[in-house]
């Protein structure tokens, strides 16, 4: 059990670290080509973070467990915004801005209840896999012509502080550096994904535990990680602004990149637990968060704690 519990969680600390390492050895390649801190925050670093969940669902779903991959996924979206969201709101209370609701939200939730869906037949296909790719690609072009013609002056300055909190030193030349983070980071989240994965089914035979519970919870969680501290960060800074689009943007990310990427590889069984109660799970928070988001165009820390409390629940029920 310990040597299992340790695989995790040293797992957990390579993604977490290659994780940010790959995203700040790519912003600094961006940056040297010429990119905006809006296209760079929307797709450098929103890719950048999913990374530790798109390593662990796609080794999981090579080497032959499936409810690994989908629990990871399905349990980091519940987790992204009911306790994430809600704890960045219990934090500092979160202003909505227009198109979060006009545009994000509404996304968010045709994709996730297309992702239902999908799986009701007990496996997402290929061609649904590769559907999702095509839709991520036209989703992020999309949002990168919003930030061109509709930012915002406080988005666009939040941005550029983003970016520059993910600045490399440059010891061997900025190039160099950005070039070395990059392939460093890659190398981290493949060693930290294969002991994560590892650690994860020992834990979960040792402890009598199912796959499915075991990545709708601490592989889940761990992953979120990134976007924990991102939020958390933001909250305490005060920069508040694109936290709630952050986590939306994460959750796209998630359904359509990771499963699509996944998917595409790999054609991926969801058992009939997943595919059910915990996809509806998924599509009841993501419809709970609009009405706390619309009403008043903030999410205070009342509305945080409850979303955190929903969280508690869920949480009882898969583990209970």
């Amino acid at each position: 059990m310990l040597a299992a519990s340790l695989l995790v969680l040293i797992g957990l600390l390579l993604l977490a670290g290659g994780g940010d390492l790959l995203v700040r050895g790519a912003t600094g390649l961006a940056k040297l080509a010429g990119l905006s801190p809006a296209i760079i925050g929307l797709t450098v670093v929103a890719l950048g973070t999913s990374l530790p969940e798109l390593v662990v669902s796609l080794m999981a779903a090579v080497r032959g467990q499936p409810d690994l991959a989908m629990g990871n996924v399905i349990g980091s979206n519940i987790a992204n915004i009911t306790l994430i969201l809600g704890l960045t709101a219990v934090i500092a209370p979160l202003p909505i801005l227009g198109n979060v609701v006009k545009l994000e939200w509404p996304f968010l939730f045709v994709v996730t209840v297309a992702c239902a869906l999908f799986v009701q037949d007990g496996s997402l296909s290929r061609p649904e896999a590769v559907g999702f790719l095509v839709t991520l690609v036209l989703f992020v072009g999309w949002m990168v012509h919003l930030s061109r013609v509709e930012a915002t002056p406080i988005e666009v300055e939040e941005f550029r502080e983003e970016i520059q909190t993910r600045s490399l030193r440059p010891r061997l030349g900025p190039g160099g550096t950005a070039l070395v983070a990059t392939l460093t980071g890659i190398g981290l989240l493949v060693v930290g994904g294969k002991l994560l994965v590892d650690g994860a089914v020992q834990l979960a035979e040792m402890a009598g535990m199912t796959q499915r519970v075991i990545g709708l919870t601490i592989v889940a969680v761990g992953t979120s990680a990134p976007e924990i501290a991102t939020s958390i960060i933001a909250a305490v800074r005060k920069h508040t602004d694109v936290a709630v689009a952050n986590l939306i943007g994460s959750n796209v990310m998630n359904t359509l990149g990771i499963l699509g990427a996944t998917g595409s590889v790999v054609a991926l069984p969801v058992s009939p637990e997943l595919a059910g109660p915990d996809m509806l799970w998924m599509v009841g928070a993501t419809l709970l968060v609009f009405p706390v988001m619309r009403i008043g165009m903030r999410i205070s820390r009342w509305n945080g704690l409850l979303l955190m409390v929903v969280y508690g629940v869920y949480l009882w029920g898969v583990v209970g």
